[in-house]
Parts: structure tokens; C-alpha cells; sequence
């Protein structure tokens, strides 16, 4: 064998065996990033638990900031709503995802149909203060014309955030199916509807599940659209938490973190469950 006949040989091999996790530094990096990201939310949930007033002097463990949420009137009137709101947003927004989906992948290519993805895809590309203010002005001149001013507007707002989030893993979905087994439904003499509701359906179901676990987190915890649309007595879980932290930070609001946060946290691991299976 050659001299670079080995030498291409040896480059090769290198490459192949080639591991990020060896180059110098990379170890102390990654903890560096796990400490900022996760060190301010292992504090919180660690405080939620504290037994005194302080939210940065350790006083000793007590439930007494979770019971004294779960005992408060307006606490529970503001979870009610926020789960109210993000119920019917998930499935608005991912029922009209899921159409969408299909006459974005069950079609020929046209023209514009890049344009239509980047229509569908606007709440994720303009800052979450634009679409509020956006919304605001809206609702308000609706508002001045039919008298109502109930959680319709929040619904709806939250509707057209969660649109692409529900729309993404769907779209993801329908992307990855073969096209030849409702070739073959058709070929058996299926209407469309059959074929749909018999093949396509189900072999997308996983990524409808996950598009609405992800609106319904999203809905969950928005914070800017709803502070902009939401009418005086309607403040869902996340708005009532900004209000209390304008006053006086408890041990409470950390109690209250935490629950969203182990929440969130079991519907986005779902989601990637689910994802997962998909795949």
C-alpha cells in the first residue's frame, strides 16, 4: 500500500472516530450552560419551599406556601380561567393546524406556497409584543361596536399565537407518512373521506396529540398577548403572578412557579414521548 494511500486511510478513520466530547474544554462549557440555565430554577423550586417570608433566606422546609395557594380564592379563580382559555385555544388552534397541514402537504406544489408557510409560521417570526398590540387595537374597536368584553377575545388570541406550535408537528408528521398507503386506500375504492378518516387520520394522530399538548403549554404560560387582551377581572395564572410580583414577592409566587414549571415540564416531556414514537 502507498504512503498516501494510508495517509488517506488514517484521515478517514480520524474523522470517523472524531467526538465532540473530547475536544478541551467541552466538558467544563456544558456544565457551565446546564448551571446558568437550570441553578435560577433549582433556587425557586427549593424556596417555594421555604418557611419563612424571605424569598432569599433559607428559614427551614414548610408547605405553607403551597397550601396558602391552594387556599387562595383569587389564585384559584386565575387557574380556572388560565386552563379555561388554554383548553379551548389547544383545540381551536389545532384543529385549524391540522387543516392547514393537509393543504400544505396533501396538494401539488403551487405557486405562493412558500409565502402560505411563512403566513402560518407569523406569530413565531414577529416579536409576542407586536401581535399583542396588534390584537388590542383590534379587539378594542370590536369591543366599542358589540359591547362584549368576555374571555372570547383571550380565546381568540391565544387561538392565533398557538396556531404554529400546533401546526409544526403536525405538518412534521404528515411529511413522514407514505403516500402510498392512501394511494392504496384509493385504489380500494375509498372516497376521500374514507381514506382520510381510516388511514390519514390515524397515522397523524400522534402529531395532532403533540401539536395541541404544545398549544395548550404555550396558552399555559403567555404572559404579553394576555396582559394586552384580557378585560379587567380576567387575569389567568401567569397575569395575576406579574401583578403580585409588582407589589410584594412572597414564597408564595415561587409555589405557584413551580407548579406551572412541573407542568410544563410533564406536557413538553409528553410531547417528545410522543414524538419519539412517531419516529
Amino acid at each position: 500500500m502507498s504512503a498516501s494511500s494510508r495517509r488517506r486511510r488514517q484521515a478517514v478513520s480520524e474523522r470517523a472516530s472524531f467526538d465532540i466530547r473530547r475536544m478541551p474544554g467541552f466538558v467544563a462549557i456544558a456544565l457551565a450552560t446546564f448551571l446558568v440555565l437550570y441553578a435560577p430554577i433549582v433556587t425557586l423550586v427549593i424556596y417555594s419551599f421555604n418557611a419563612g417570608m424571605s424569598v432569599a433566606l433559607w428559614e427551614g422546609f414548610s408547605w405553607r406556601w403551597y397550601e396558602a395557594a391552594m387556599h387562595n380564592q383569587q389564585i384559584q379563580d386565575a387557574a380556572v380561567r388560565s386552563v379555561i382559555v388554554a383548553s379551548f385555544a389547544s383545540v381551536f388552534a389545532t384543529v385549524l393546524a391540522t387543516m392547514a397541514a393537509l393543504g400544505t402537504t396533501r396538494v401539488r406544489p403551487f405557486r405562493g406556497q412558500t409565502t402560505i408557510y411563512a403566513l402560518i409560521n407569523q406569530p413565531l417570526m414577529v416579536p409576542e409584543i407586536v401581535t399583542g398590540v396588534a390584537l388590542l387595537i383590534v379587539f378594542a374597536t370590536v369591543k366599542q361596536a358589540t359591547g362584549y368584553s368576555g374571555l372570547g377575545y383571550l380565546i381568540l388570541a391565544h387561538t392565533a399565537f398557538c396556531i404554529p406550535f400546533a401546526y409544526l408537528p403536525i405538518r412534521a408528521r404528515l411529511e413522514g407518512l407514505d403516500r402510498s398507503l392512501e394511494t392504496a386506500a384509493a385504489d380500494l375504492y375509498a372516497t376521500p373521506w374514507r381514506a382520510f378518516r381510516r388511514v390519514t387520520l390515524p397515522l397523524m394522530m400522534p402529531g395532532i396529540v403533540a401539536g395541541a399538548m404544545l398549544a395548550f403549554v404555550i396558552s399555559l404560560d403567555d404572559v404579553v398577548i394576555t396582559e394586552f387582551v384580557k378585560s379587567a377581572g380576567q387575569d389567568t395564572l401567569p397575569t395575576y403572578m406579574l401583578g403580585q410580583l409588582r407589589r410584594a414577592v412572597t414564597p408564595e409566587i415561587n409555589a405557584i412557579s413551580t407548579v406551572l414549571l412541573f407542568i410544563s415540564v410533564a406536557i413538553v416531556s409528553a410531547f417528545f414521548v410522543l414524538n419519539r414514537k412517531k419516529a
